[in-house]
């Protein structure tokens, strides 16, 4: 099985073409371009380690709202609720 090499994923929106673009890139390749570039992380032990449907909900909502407040067009385009959702209560 070939080995993939740890990446950075670039989500990108072209307008023109109307698709969103997902492009692996290995980190040494992109390291100079994010000098100085805002980073917002995401603490997993605030999900407690969980990455279930509402952390990829959640995190793919916070993705698609970033990539729309530099590309407003996208926004016309997103119906979601940003909110979490109501989960199920455990016992």
């Amino acid at each position: 099985m070939m080995r993939f090499p740890p990446c950075s994923v670039l989500v990108t929106y072209d307008q023109d073409r109307q698709q969103l673009i997902l492009q692996s890139v290995e980190r040494a390749r992109i390291a100079t371009a994010l000098k100085g570039a805002i980073e917002m992380p995401v603490l997993l032990d605030e999900f407690e380690f969980k990455l279930d449907d509402e952390f990829a909900r959640r995190f793919g909502a916070g993705v698609l709202s970033l990539i729309a407040l530099g590309q407003p067009d996208l926004k016309q385009y997103i119906t979601f609720t940003e909110a979490p959702t109501d989960r199920p209560s455990e016992e």
